[in-house]
């Protein structure tokens, strides 16, 4: 029976992201309960509004920028080899693309009948969230369940007069009208080459700063080199091993940063500079400690195999609760988390059994999943690996574009351990690897498909015949 309270929820989430929006959608429409979802910014969380959909829709418009100015190329007379900008209606695109897409949102919350607050929420007992709207109004709200889903954030380092100088983030860069002249990158991660490649390809100048040795710490060095060679294609300027120690000046007019790159002192200036050195979680200032909820060195909140805080009844998903910064493992912590809440009878899934693959919409693409290489040499295992360029997914050819390579690591029973693609949609070619991989199959499996000509998967064939013998 429904609770009398208009206050208390079977079911209460903290943060409208990924997972959380899917666990309240679920549990109302699948198991009758009440639920309710607190938010107090972005409905649906950062990816439709503020991350990965709106930078990839600018991505996409520099591609096409790109693309134009390539004209020649594909045979269209007097091309003007640079295309006019207008960062207004690149904004505005975006901005039209979002609009849309919480729209949809705000339309699946009445459709599954979970109730929307809008506030500031903060634990004041271990079931109990006090939200403080925008005209201050506080309403006290309790769930037999929780759920906190609050992300993360871009992490702005201590450095001597850096947030002073008001750099972007990834949100404020997808908020510009107008072109750098010069944007300085720090870090050389996702979100820093997927800006630094698509900022170049609209027309700014651009540099990437990576304390690291190298780009992508993570990725195996003949992949890293690959990449790093293609963005240097385009003009993107990359400096690794740097350590900045100052900044002066204002992003957006001048900005000006101090430090040394490979152990020399050096100097560099520009209109701009985007921070992109990590994520920190949105864990403060939210009353985890009067839950009882505790945290992990890092910061994030601590979870179990199945995302249950130390506060009995109370879930962590998604960013904040440490699980790998990407939408996709978001969604499959809204599965781990709804399956138990629902109480289906087959064991839960554990957060420690599942792929983690992702991909980089750099052009081209960088995809994975799986072990890299490097890791197997570490791990000591025996692999046998397969290599082919991408001109040999012979797609490839008819788009005008065969940088890069893919490889595989097969085990001595001929299982794949891992995969990665650098070339032009390289991301779609991992499920029917991933699928491989969770069922065990061999991957022979793979390289007996008959797979449609020309498409891109059909190089998995190509690929998985290159396996060599054992030796």
């Amino acid at each position: 029976m429904a609770s009398a309270d208009p206050n208390h929820f079977d079911v209460l989430v903290l943060g409208s992201g990924e997972a959380g929006k899917y666990i309240a959608w679920t549990l109302a429409s699948q198991a009758g309960k009440r639920c309710a979802v607190i938010e107090r910014r972005w409905l649906g969380g950062s990816c439709p509004t503020i991350a990965c959909l709106p930078s990839k829709n600018v991505v996409h418009t520099a591609n096409v920028i790109h693309e134009a100015s390539q004209g020649q190329f594909y045979g269209i007379l007097n091309s003007p080899g640079k295309v006019d900008l207008s960062m207004t209606v690149v904004r505005e695109r975006k901005r039209e693309m979002v609009t849309g897409l919480v729209d949809m949102h705000a339309d699946k919350f009445k459709e599954f009948g979970v109730e929307l607050v809008w506030g500031q929420g903060r634990f004041v007992e271990k079931k109990s969230i006090e939200v403080v709207g925008k005209d201050g109004e506080k309403r006290i709200l309790t769930g037999d369940k929780i759920v906190v889903s609050t992300g993360s954030r871009a992490r702005i380092d201590d450095i001597s007069g850096l947030k002073a100088a008001n750099p972007l983030t990834h949100i404020e860069i997808l908020e510009l009208d107008v072109l750098p002249s010069h944007l300085i990158i720090l870090g050389g991660g996702y979100i820093g080459l997927e800006f630094a490649q698509a900022m170049r390809r609209l027309g700014a100048e651009v540099t990437v700063l990576e304390r690291n040795a190298r780009l992508l710490k993570k990725e195996d060095e003949d992949i890293v080199a690959a990449l790093e060679e293609v963005l240097k294609n385009d003009g993107v300027k990359i400096l690794t091993s740097t350590t900045i120690t100052s900044v002066t000046g204002q992003s957006g007019t001048s900005v000006t940063l101090n430090g040394t790159c490979s152990n020399s002192p050096f100097t560099i200036t520009g209109s701009h500079i985007l921070c992109a050195t990590g994520r920190l979680p949105n864990t403060a200032n939210i009353g985890l400690e009067e839950a009882g909820i505790t945290l992990t060195p890092q910061g994030y909140i601590s979870t179990d195999e199945h995302l249950e805080t130390s506060s009995p009844d109370v879930y962590a998903v998604g960013d904040c609760a440490g699980s790998p910064n990407f939408t996709h493992i978001a969604y499959d912590d809204f599965r781990i988390v709804s399956s138990i809440l629902l109480g289906q009878p087959q064991p839960p899934n554990r957060k420690s059994d599942r792929q983690v693959p992702f991909t980089l919409y750099t052009t081209p693409e960088l995809a994975h999943v799986g072990l890299r290489e490097h890791e197997a040499v570490s791990k000591a295992l025996k692999y046998r690996i397969a290599k082919m360029p991408m001109a040999g997914f012979l797609k490839t050819r008819t788009l005008g574009n065969t940088a890069g390579f893919a490889k595989a690591l097969i085990a001595d029973d001929d299982t794949i351990l891992g995969f990665t693609a650098l070339g032009l949609g390289a991301g779609e070619l991992l499920p029917v690897v991933q699928l491989a991989m969770k069922k065990g199959l061999n991957y022979e499996d793979v390289r007996d498909l008959v797979i449609t000509h020309p498409t891109l998967s059909e190089g998995l064939v190509g690929l998985f015949s290159s396996v060599p013998m054992m030796g």
